[in-house]
């Protein structure tokens, strides 16, 4: 019977599928295979039923240990259940997963297969992670596409019901699992009648009960242990002929011809290939373009991994076959070979053909394989001294395994359109791409592919979407090459990227910009000029931001531009493109209110006629740029590592790469300070200084999330040599000194806080303007950055005197807007040059420290923040093992000073004795370490004990240790370690970005997370209320704790930050932090403002914790914070989407959730005000 198509991603394909066979899914986020648990709990809030006739219970769990443990615990009852998982989450799974493969559960387990973390962590798709736990005796199942997943998951969960054997069913993150097609899915009803229901049956009746009660998860010893785990065999040597008969069933239904092993290619081939995954669309297509050549080759798709059949392996190859290249997407360092190539030469080996098989590995972390690389593989294999073992798709100069990409390879999709478009993050490009394919996709005959590739910023990095349109379907996972059409929806990249690269002879070019026709012989570079002419390309040029500013979309330009795309390509009638743009904005923002909806249509509306076609001048062919290349103000001369590592990385030219460039980094180590240097230029409007105005309270400087606008104190000789625009106005406090704010317009992503903080009482003394006007500015900043540091003239724990201080953490990948990084920036301020951190993989680690920009950086004596991140869930443990292993290095060191001193005399005596009585404070710690080693030097090394002193100088400073995360980790997976630091009594502080949600996998809810508020994991609304986290550290009575809100009470903060560091136990600070998640209706400019709301209607209590005071017999709580304004208090909720979402959606639900939030709110204060009179009443 015919299917319907639908449009969609792997990971819906997957989640699809899988809801319909599943009772039970525990889930935990992490990147790509969050969306697939996301669409499970959208649908069963909307009541979708699976094929029992149920909707699914989901659960989110604290950790993936805990979702796997969940998973099991509900097999165990009897419920059928899935989980969804990816990468370092598979990995906490292990433990898991050998129990319910040697329970005999029927389980399944959706990985989007995904890169580990080794030498970095990588988001993107490779085989790592699955094959990491290939021998936990679960069957492994693979997919190429996204066709694959939506017929082949079908496979692994009716196996599974059949067998008994639990299921990994495996598709490639990011390249299937994100990648959008058109494909036909399946109706819940075709797939009922393949349910073995008897089997449904046993395993409800096999599962633990009262009535009839069992022992499970027994203890064994050596007598039987062995026998006991042999007795499983006979269920494995079943799974490949039930897989085979489900796949026939499919076959049946569907009209397709799955194998266990699929051979494609010519019946008589000498040379074949082997893979699995989405590579396998490539091999294919390659192979058929190479057999028409007249070549006689093949290639073997392998579906089903684990139990590997042999036999099956064998009757798939040609008896002709000569010779098999396998290739692997995984890495094992110091292994033969990878586990593929091993398992299908063992393969050859037992069916005793006389076959040579060699070994490639390909595609780590997403990396794309292309037809070339193919072609390559099979020259390799009939060259005669060819590689037994390399690489492909990279450039391999240190141990020269990899192959060079063939020439001249052209395989050809008739009927097809390519498109790519360039885009910025958060101004709407990528989700307007997934709404045009999916409208064409699903109103129009054609094929539709699209994918969508990034930088490792948060929003403000650079977005690259390709896609693909054509009458045939498309198998083509790999970026597009030579596109008929690209967009540009970011003027400044004309001087960033190589736009063009690529583009059809005539194709068409649209560029989003503010400058008219004219303007563009001024503003384009010489290169893309030439581009644009010697192309012969349609030139076409809109300013979206000028309609999207006007309607009061702010930046998001995504309707404009898409209007403007049908307008031009015409792949369907644009009446018709624009009725179903004007559906999709219902769909896609219905629930964010009516005049959001109003606002996006205008743009689509406007976005149509707004294109303007520019007359290329015939001399553009010739064009040359006056005065050569002129560096970035900051950037006239660089580092190495900058030169050759991250500006082509920048300039998306790091596929280029070869291994030889990471000499000397082969352990991930980056250097600091890398990101002042890229200087992207990425905002449209930026701060303009108005001294006149000005009353120098740095405020706009506290609380810049990317330390872009800095108080700066210039003699008057350095004042006089400076550049243009450096105007000055005498200090305030600073005799002697001139005082200026300085602001980089290429560092600025315009989020407009400093404007909203402002105070000056005659008017604004910062205000927004066009970055065209205000590039002159960037010399001015790169002078006044560079001068010598002044002594600062304020005390540095107050909130001006603290902006004095060079922030030593600036111009992260962080969201224009951010609320977590002006608090990161402050601490470096203050302690900076001394602090070690260890950062919980999240939102923090990915602007922290996203290959190749380093934010961290030195002060002028090349002192800073040591940071380093090693996973999610062990972050505290990280942390506290770093604080360790110091302590004991200085303990070590106090005795031998100690020693030292006994004999010393004089000077060097009493700083020996200075240093071993205040080792541990942390104030004053450099002068004191400096007047040691200054001692020691002035008397020269003579002792054993004052030479180890001086070998070991670094770490006489009381280094300051910090460990940083967000909610997600506190709160939930890294809660055990949290605790158990806390626990310790050592003088560590913990910091936690509070966004109450999972914020850099997209915003699932934690148990930070409000009742009322939707999050991924809570489509209905959280249920119950948010943890509190304070009160339960407060419980130990020797924990230093405080909540902290900066746009509240800065001078709050100030006091909670100094008094954590000082404290010689643990600290833990909770700073609430507001998130482009959040959906803030006033928009991320207001981040600041939103805090002050937040604690003003009694949403968010600010107090510290001070055990210091209870020894001193004062009150050691101090709720800092007034009773809220609870009249405020909903009208707080509706200001931000995630709580007005649910009014929408469900008004009575919401009415009576917000309620509860509101009681719960009050409910808090009330235990803090108790907890402050308690201390002062009960004695």
């Amino acid at each position: 019977m015919s299917r319907k198509f639908k449009t969609m991603d792997g990971n819906q394909a997957a989640a699809h599928v899988s809801y319909g066979f599943t009772e039970v899914a525990a889930i935990y986020p992490i990147t790509p295979s969050s969306p697939m648990p996301e669409h499970i709990d959208e649908w069963a809030a909307s009541g979708r039923k699976n094929i029992f006739g149920n909707t699914v219970q989901v659960v989110e769990m604290q950790s993936e240990a805990g979702a796997a443990a969940a998973v099991h615990g509900s097999l165990q009852a009897g419920a059928l259940t899935t989980t969804f998982t990816s990468s370092q989450g598979l990995l906490l799974m292990l433990p898991n997963l050998y129990k319910v493969a040697g329970e005999l559960l029927p389980g399944v387990f959706q990985v989007a297969a995904r890169a580990l973390a080794a030498h970095a962590l990588a988001i993107f798709g490779d085989h790592q992670d699955v094959m990491a736990a290939r021998a936990a005796g679960c069957a492994m199942l693979a997919e190429s596409s996204v066709q694959e997943v939506m017929d082949l998951s079908a496979v692994a969960h009716l196996t599974a019901i059949k067998t008994r054997v639990p299921f990994i069913n495996f598709f490639d993150g990011f390249r299937t699992s994100h990648e959008i097609q058109k494909i036909q899915i399946w109706d819940y009803e075709e797939l009922k009648p393949l349910v073995d229901m008897e089997a449904v049956q046993a395993f409800r009746k096999n599962a633990l009960n009262p009535d009839a009660p069992v022992t499970r998860g027994t203890a064994e010893n050596p007598d039987v242990y062995f026998q006991h785990r042999e007795a499983s065999n006979k269920f494995y040597l079943n799974v490949p002929d039930v897989v085979e008969h489900y796949m026939n069933e499919i076959n049946k239904l569907a009209g397709t011809n799955y194998q266990l092993f699929n051979y494609v290619g010519a019946p008589d081939a000498t040379d074949v290939i082997v893979t699995m995954g989405s590579s396998a669309q490539v091999v294919e297509s390659t192979v058929n373009y190479l057999n028409k050549l007249g070549r006689k080759v093949g290639f073997i798709n392998v579906h089903l991994f684990r139990p590997f059949a042999t036999d099956r392996l064998l009757k798939a190859l040609p008896q002709t076959v000569e010779r098999i290249a396998v290739l692997d997407r995984t890495k094992e360092p110091g292994a033969l070979a990878e586990p593929l190539f091993l398992d299908v030469q063992a393969a050859v080996v037992d069916g005793g053909r006389n076959i040579k098989v060699i070994a490639g590995r390909y595609g780590l972390s997403s990396k794309d394989v292309i037809p070339a690389d193919i072609v390559a593989v099979f020259d390799n294999l009939n060259a005669e001294n060819g590689k037994k073992f390399f690489t492909l798709g990279i450039n391999d100069d240190v141990t020269f395994l990899s192959l060079d990409r063939a020439e001249g390879v052209e395989v050809e999709t008739p009927g097809l359109t390519e498109c790519k478009f360039w885009g910025f993050g958060s101004d709407g490009t990528v989700g307007a791409n997934k709404s045009a394919i999916k409208i064409i996709g699903d109103h129009t005959d054609l094929y539709a592919q699209a994918y969508f590739d990034y930088d490792s910023k948060k929003s403000g990095g650079v977005t690259m979407s390709h896609l693909r349109f054509g009458t045939n379907p498309i198998n083509l996972p790999y970026l597009i090459t030579e596109p008929q059409f690209v967009a540009c929806h970011r003027q400044s990249y004309v001087h960033e990227y190589d736009l063009l690269r690529g583009i059809k002879k005539g194709g068409t070019f649209l560029l989003n910009c503010t400058w008219s026709p004219e303007e563009l012989n001024e503003h384009l570079p010489a290169k893309l000029r030439r581009q644009i002419a010697e192309k012969e390309l349609n030139f076409y040029i809109i300013n979206a931001a000028k309609i999207a500013a006007e309607i009061g979309l702010g930046g998001r330009i995504n309707m404009v531009t898409q209007a403007a795309f049908f307008k031009l390509t015409e792949i369907i009638p644009v009446d018709d493109a624009i009725k179903y743009l004007k559906e999709s904005v219902v769909t896609s923002y219905g629930k964010k209110g009516q005049n959001i909806v109003d606002m996006n249509n205008a743009a689509i509306d406007q976005g149509v006629g707004a294109l303007v076609k520019v007359d290329v001048p015939a001399d553009w062919k010739n064009a040359v740029d006056e005065g050569g290349h002129k560096a970035k103000p900051g950037c006239e001369s660089c580092p190495s590592f900058v030169q050759n590592i991250a500006q082509p990385i920048n300039a998306q030219a790091g596929y280029d790469l070869p291994v030889s460039t990471f000499a000397g980094y082969e352990d991930g180590t980056l250097p600091a300070g890398t990101a002042k240097f890229e200087k992207r230029g990425p905002a449209l409007f930026v701060p303009k200084w108005m001294p006149e105005n000005c009353i120098q309270c740095n405020q706009c400087s506290f609380v810049c999330p990317h330390a872009t606008i800095r108080p700066i104190l210039a003699t008057e000789a350095e004042v006089a040599a400076a550049p243009e625009h450096f105007d000055t106005i005498p200090a305030l406090g600073a005799k002697d000194l001139q005082f200026r704010i300085a602001v980089s317009p290429l560092d600025c992503l315009g989020c407009g806080n400093c404007v909203d903080i402002c105070p000056a009482p005659k008017g604004k003394a910062i205000v927004m303007t066009s970055i065209d006007s205000e590039i002159e500015q960037a010399e001015a900043w790169n002078y006044a950055v560079n001068l010598p540091v002044k002594e600062n003239p304020m005390k540095k724990e107050t909130v001006k005197g603290s902006q004095f201080e060079q922030p030593l953490f600036e111009f992260s990948g962080a969201c224009a807007g951010c609320g977590e990084t002006p608090y990161a920036k402050l601490l470096t301020q203050l302690f900076g040059d001394r602090m070690m951190i260890a950062n919980a993989t999240g939102c923090s680690s990915i602007w922290g420290a996203s290959m190749p920009a380093s934010p961290y950086t030195t002060n002028q004596q090349g002192q800073g923040p040591s940071w380093a991140n090693s996973l999610f869930e062990d972050n505290a443990e990280y942390g506290y093992g770093m604080y360790i292993g110091v302590k004991k290095v200085r303990q070590q060191l106090a005795e031998v000073a100690a020693k030292a001193a006994e004999t010393a005399t004089g000077e060097l005596k009493e700083a020996l004795e200075q240093w071993i009585e205040f080792a541990n404070l942390g104030a004053a710690t450099r002068q004191r370490s400096a007047r040691l080693v200054a001692a020691i030097e002035a008397e020269g090394a003579t002792t054993p004990e004052l030479k180890e002193i001086l070998d070991k100088k670094q770490f006489l400073i009381k280094r300051s240790h910090w460990i940083f995360g967000g909610d997600g980790w506190a709160y939930d997976i890294g809660f055990g370690g949290v605790d158990h630091v806390l626990a310790s009594g050592e003088d560590i502080n913990i910091w936690v970005f509070d966004t109450e949600v999972y914020s850099n996998t997209g915003g699932q809810s934690s148990k930070s997370t409000h009742e009322a508020a939707v999050a991924q994991f809570a489509a209905s609304g959280k249920r119950t209320k948010k943890k509190d986290l304070g009160m339960m550290a407060m419980s130990y009575g020797y924990v230093y704790v405080a909540q902290v809100a900066m746009g509240a009470d800065k001078n709050q903060l100030m006091k909670a930050v100094t008094e954590a560091e000082a404290y010689p136990g643990p600290s833990l600070i909770i700073a609430y932090s507001p998130c482009i998640n959040h959906g803030i209706k006033a928009g991320m400019g207001k981040a600041q403002e939103e805090q002050r709301k937040a604690v003003a209607c009694g949403y968010w209590d600010l107090y510290r914790y001070n055990p210091q005071l209870k020894a001193e017999g004062k009150n050691p709580f101090s709720l800092d914070s007034k009773e809220g304004n609870y009249d405020e208090f909903q009208n707080f909720l509706k200001g931000e989407v995630r709580y007005a979402s649910l009014a929408k959606a469900a008004p009575d639900a919401a009415e009576e959730l917000f309620a509860k939030c509101e009681e719960d709110a009050k409910e808090r204060r009330l235990s803090y005000v108790r907890l402050q009179k308690g201390f002062e009443e009960v004695k």
